[in-house]
């Protein structure tokens, strides 16, 4: 435990930096676009002079560099960043969206595992039949096809011809007890809302999962075709044990590299699904990067950017932790 101990510092102090150059990375590419924002957020080329000047020393676009990356970082600290476009806090609107986010990513999350890892280790089981053929063929459908186009071929069948999906409003509980609106309604006993929020937003989380499942499908059946091929198999076989035994050790094997994807997954799914949440009009994360892109808001690009690294760089943190938790070699 010692060296796990010691392992865990050593990860907590490259953190630090890290995140650090994940702040100046975000800030450096929002100050080199090539782009007018001040005047942007004035109301375009037809523009009060004085407006456009009083914006500019307002947000310090006449600052050099380093002037400007100071500001942002003490304006980081106290919370005191703010959108030109909405005037709201850049952290409130983080507030509000992300737990639509954070719901959207978990009910598909539940789905790429709850379908990928069986059918990975069927197709492993299966290898070079029918089954492990359509897997394949799933993965190709899923990283070939564009989202957006699945969404609206989804939409068509189960909005317009079955209804049985809805497309606007979000539903939630009453009380947030776990944040994740689904597990609060069922918690709470409150089934209509809870059939609601599946009619909501089952559609989207199932178009996020099915990009997805495929390649964890496939993931998981390369990681167990290679345990089952290893000394320890052949030699249980040897041994005569049962294949269903050699099967289970194999798996829980197989799953280790496996941890490493599923969790950038979820991480990537948290960072926000653009093009998804806006076909569907979900109020999240994704639809607040495409605004803020939409109307040059600066602030609000810089810190999803942000966001978004941090969220790989915790991932990779939370990986690196489990990692030296399963196999005591990492620590050294």
């Amino acid at each position: 435990m010692a060296g796990l101990g010691r392992y865990l510092v050593r990860r907590a102090l490259t953190f630090i930096p890290t995140v650090f150059g994940v702040v100046f990375l975000s800030f450096t590419i929002a100050f080199v676009m090539p782009a007018d924002p001040a005047r942007t957020w004035a109301g375009g080329q037809k523009a009060s002079p004085e407006v456009v000047a009083r914006i500019r020393k307002m947000y310090h676009l006449d600052d050099p560099f380093w002037v400007q990356f100071y500001f942002f970082l003490r304006n980081i600290l106290t919370n005191k960043i703010y959108s030109p476009v909405t005037h709201n806090s850049v952290w409130y609107e983080f507030s509000r969206r992300f737990p639509i986010t954070l719901n959207l990513a978990v009910m598909s999350m539940f789905m790429i595992v709850g379908i990928g890892i069986p059918l990975g280790i069927i197709a492993a089981l299966k290898k070079d039949t029918a089954i492990d053929n359509a897997v394949r063929v799933l993965a190709l459908i899923g990283y070939s096809t564009p989202s957006f186009w699945i969404a609206f071929i989804f939409m068509w069948i189960f909005y317009n011809k079955l209804g049985w999906m809805t497309l606007v409003g979000l539903p939630t509980p009453s009380r947030m007890i776990t944040g994740i609106y689904i597990i609060d309604a069922l918690i709470l006993g409150e089934w209509d809302v809870f059939v609601a929020i599946m009619r909501r937003l089952l559609l989207p989380a199932f178009i996020l999962a099915f990009i997805s499942v495929g390649g964890l499908a496939r993931y998981v059946r390369n990681s167990m075709l290679d345990v089952l091929s290893a000394d320890f198999v052949w030699f249980g076989k040897a041994k005569g044990l049962p294949p269903l035994r050699l099967w289970r050790h194999a798996l829980k094997n197989s799953l280790i590299p496996v941890i490493t994807v599923v969790f950038f997954m979820f991480g990537g799914l948290l960072s926000g699904a653009v093009i998804t949440e806006t076909v569907f009009n979900i109020p999240g994360l994704g639809v607040l990067y495409y605004a803020a892109i939409s109307n040059l808001d600066i602030p609000v690009i810089v810190m999803t950017t942000l966001y978004a690294g941090l969220i790989i760089v915790i991932v990779s943190l939370i990986v690196d932790i489990l990692y030296a938790v399963i196999d005591p070699r990492i620590r050294l």
